[in-house]
């Protein structure tokens, strides 16, 4: 098998690269197995910790190299790609910094002389990763497992295998020992294989429903912990009172930030029914106004390319059978006319529950709108659907906010203000957008054996 790079923009082959034979992936990941000795018993964590701030120096010196990669092989706009390095340098800071107090021994008062819980490292764990946030997605997990004592493993996607062999570059020029971070250039099908390896004993996967369902079953077979980020379907509620012009702005960029290709977009908009049509005119005046195709590469275009064409294909097609149930297209709806995979930013009307723009994941900039009667049937819509990962609401009355925002069915719920991932809060989803939680002390301690060591 080649995975292939190929630019989304122009659609030209950037590097092919030939994937491993069974041989050499079971020789990368036994000497992962044999690394972890070394670097969880006898690299102390002050040394991880400044290792992964090394990591961080790197990051920020090769900051414009790095997303002009990122841009080239997924097809994002370099503004969000220099924006995506510097945040994975952040993150490395942020555990490099805090990871030493995260991981501490915790003294619990029982009847004995001494005890508390240790929060001991796993080993090897997989990462499987998806090539929406090329680095991002890997640096929230890698930075906390390292700096824990465990040595990573890496199955990006196999389109932006560039990405993937950079990433392990970064670790190896921030001075991590040889086989602490190991990209295996292999396909899915190969991936069951690492999984059930002995030398592995944990999995986290950020990807879509299926696949966390086809890994989240060969984890449990083995019993191995897993920790899958999905899909989601984010809720963005509108209510009565809410600032109009900020939650426009707000539905701008909550949903069509990196081309609208992330599982944390704003995708559902539920807006009070006497607000809607107000909303709506807005939302697709400032759409419209905005997006203007061009390089990705030029700092001044607006609207950059999907990931691929297949994708582009897909998200059309779940468009158009929605349209053939009856959603209107306000704006949008049709691939450009140019070179590449461009997709004008859409928005829907008139969805029912019957639609695929109601229950399936949009991966790509189009936004449908909904009604609600009051908050408890905003809410009600909200948590109708299969995902749970985060959502929004939009109002002056924060009693009100509170209450929805702790009645819905999310990993996270914001007020006034977009969905997003932050270092320093606990990330992650309910229902089909997964288990487990990135970021925060609760990402650092996914990956650990947390042990209770009792002494009399």
């Amino acid at each position: 098998m080649v995975m292939q790079s190929i630019n989304p923009a122009s659609g030209e082959l950037l590097a092919e690269f030939e994937t491993w034979d069974q041989e050499t992936l079971d020789y990368v990941i036994t000497q992962a197995g044999y690394m972890y000795e070394d670097w969880a018993k006898l690299t102390p964590i002050e040394d991880r910790c400044t290792l992964i701030g090394r990591v961080a120096d790197v990051l920020r010196d090769d900051l414009d190299l790095l997303a002009e990669l990122i841009t080239l092989e997924m097809g994002k706009s370099i503004n969000e790609a220099r924006a995506e390095v510097e945040k994975c340098a952040w993150v490395c800071e942020f555990y490099a910094e805090h990871g030493p107090a995260f991981l501490a021994d915790e003294v619990i008062e029982t009847g004995a002389s001494k005890s508390y819980v240790a929060y001991l490292p796993l080993g090897v764990v997989l990462a499987v990763m998806p090539w929406n946030f090329p680095f991002w997605q890997v640096f929230r997990f890698a930075a906390p497992a390292l700096i824990a004592g465990n040595v990573a493993l890496l199955k990006h996607a196999s389109n932006v295998p560039q990405c993937a062999l950079a990433i392990e570059e970064v670790f190896r020029k921030a001075g991590l020992p040889e086989g602490t971070f190991s990209t295996l250039m292999i396909g899915s099908s190969q991936v069951e294989s690492v999984i059930r390896h002995p030398a592995v004993k944990a999995v986290s996967l950020t990807g879509s429903e299926a696949a966390g369902r086809k890994v989240a079953s060969i984890a449990g077979e083995e019993l191995k912990k897993a920790v899958l980020e999905l899909g989601g379907s984010d809720p963005f509620i509108v209510l009565d009172d809410a600032n109009m012009t900020l939650a426009v702005e707000g539905a701008v960029a909550g949903r069509f930030m990196n081309m609208g290709q992330s599982c944390i977009a704003s995708k559902r908009f539920i807006v009070d029914q006497f607000q809607a049509n107000e909303f709506i005119e807005k939302f697709k005046e400032a759409v419209e106004a905005k997006f203007v195709a061009g390089d990705p590469m030029d700092p001044r275009t607006t609207l950059a390319p999907m990931a691929r064409q297949d994708l582009l294909d897909e998200l059309h097609d779940q468009v158009m059978r929605s349209v053939e149930l009856g959603a209107k297209i306000v704006t949008g709806g049709y691939q450009l006319d140019r070179e590449g995979c461009y997709y004008a930013p859409t928005i829907l009307t008139d969805v029912t529950s019957n639609m695929p723009a109601y229950n399936e994941e949009f991966f790509g900039p189009v936004a449908i709108v909904l009604k609600a009667s009051e908050p408890a049937h905003a809410l009600g819509i909200a948590n109708s659907v299969d995902f749970g990962l985060s959502g929004s609401i939009w109002t002056s009355d924060m009693a009100t906010a509170e209450t929805m925002a702790r009645g819905m069915e999310s990993g996270a719920t914001f007020v006034n203000s977009i969905s997003f991932s932050d270092p320093r809060m606990p990330f992650g989803g309910v229902k089909n957008s997964g288990y487990g939680r990135e970021l925060s002390v609760q990402g650092i301690r996914e990956f650990t054996n947390v042990k209770s060591i009792w002494i009399k």
